[in-house]
């Protein structure tokens, strides 16, 4: 192992850029660079590289819960599951009065379902840039409880006070107004807070989106089982009701909720991505704008739901659906140029980038790891190579610079123990 951990005080030489970028330092849309915040990363001058590869193809985390533990994740969860906890003593007897006990538990089996299938979604979403567990817990936990008890709190006030001045009856502004401002609202709360105290993990539209998503599987989760659970306990004819209401929702429509709020979370993750926390804060009351207006939207389609369904619904699921695979594929290729400058540098070889870079690449080291009994360590040399850069994205924005160059210092170490781990 020839591969020395990066020196102290090896910053990048020469400082900022000026004049032109070199070609393909913008490689897609997503996070581009400045001419003036351009800079080479930091040399390694260790020696030799020994390539961490699979053998056929030789032929041919910094700070934070990623990779440790910062206080203010920490606190974050911390108090997300304690809140959460004390939320339950109000969402938990709510639900219990409208449903039962049979109709709860029904409820809450039949709309794992819904939340299966979304949840997996953010599992694909997330797959390149894996989130912190502890903080999809906390998304999850806001969705399903907290955000529940913030709107059980404030629609009583909303409707008291907006109601009279809409106009509307009261059925028709609960459904098209109360319901969307407030829920969207609550549900949103949770990405403000994530993106104020976990700053490192929410700085882009792609951590948007999974955050976002996460949070509405829960607060669409614990809804279903109020849904599930009246149309057993309140019906005449529990089956029938209770199958029409779970094709409804848990069929046709287990994505409603992720893609209202997922229009909030995309709006703050590109402002999350210029790494200005005001204008992240801007973007959480302007993303509610259209979540909300979709929200009220779907819940307007009234006794024409199937023509509305198909032509207007599906067009939105299918939108969404694009956005996500561009948001995926500009993900890639910025990882891949930002790894590509480290390898100009002496951190990778080429052949190591299209491992790391690359979806190909990395399920053929993942098998080779797996056959060597080094699985776990290729696949933490993986996650920290998408951190690193990620990190250098953040110092190519011009913005913290100094902080997130002593990210890089470490996720640089931690990259070579790695190395060493995998090539044994």
């Amino acid at each position: 192992m020839t591969m020395n951990e990066p020196r102290p005080g090896h910053d990048h030489p020469g400082g900022p850029r000026q004049g032109p970028l070199p070609q393909q330092a913008n490689p897609t849309w997503l996070g581009r660079v400045q001419p003036a915040y351009y800079q080479r990363p930091p040399a390694n001058d260790g020696g030799r590289l020994q390539p961490v590869l699979p053998p056929a193809r030789l032929a041919g985390g910094g700070p934070g819960w990623k990779n440790g533990r910062s206080s203010g994740v920490f606190g974050l969860v911390l108090a997300g599951g304690f809140l959460a906890f004390l939320c339950l003593f109000l969402v938990v007897p709510f639900l219990l009065e409208r449903t039962g006990i049979t109709g709860f538990a029904i409820g809450f089996i039949a709309s794992l379902v819904p939340l299966g299938t979304v949840l997996l979604t953010v599992r694909f979403i997330d797959r390149w840039e894996p989130e912190p567990r502890a903080l999809l817990l906390f998304a999850f936990a806001w969705g399903a409880v907290v955000s529940i008890a913030v709107t059980m709190l404030i629609q009583p006030y909303f409707s008291l006070v907006a109601g009279p001045a809409s106009g509307l009856d009261y059925t028709t502004f609960a459904v098209t107004v109360q319901a969307p401002v407030v829920e969207e609202f609550a549900k949103s709360l949770g990405l403000l807070l994530l993106v104020l105290f976990a700053p490192k993990h929410f700085n882009g539209p792609v951590d948007g989106v999974v955050f976002a998503f996460t949070i509405a599987a829960g607060f669409a989760f614990t809804e279903n089982i109020l849904y599930f659970g009246r149309a057993i306990a309140e019906s005449s004819d529990p089956g029938t009701d209770f199958a029409v209401v779970f094709f409804l929702r848990g069929v046709l429509s287990p994505f409603a909720h992720a893609i209202f709020t997922g229009t909030t979370g995309l709006v703050m993750g590109f402002a999350a991505g210029r790494g200005n926390t005001g204008l992240s804060v801007l973007a959480f009351f302007g993303g509610l704008v259209p979540a909300m207006l979709l929200h009220s939207a779907w819940n307007s389609m009234g006794r024409d739901f199937l023509g509305r369904y198909v032509m207007v619904q599906v067009p939105i699921f299918l939108l969404a659906v694009l956005v996500i695979v561009l948001l995926r594929v500009a993900e890639r290729r910025l990882t891949r140029q930002r790894l590509k400058e480290y390898a100009a540098a002496g951190w990778f070889t080429a052949g190591e980038v299209d491992m790391l870079a690359t979806a190909a690449g990395r399920r053929s080291a993942l098998r080779w790891a797996r056959s060597t009994g080094r699985g776990v360590q290729m696949k933490a040399l993986l996650d920290a190579a998408t951190q690193l850069a990620l990190t250098r994205q953040r110092i190519l924005s011009g913005r913290d610079v100094p902080a997130h160059q002593r990210d890089e210092q470490y996720q640089l170490a931690e990259i070579a123990a790695l190395r060493a781990a995998v090539v044994g």
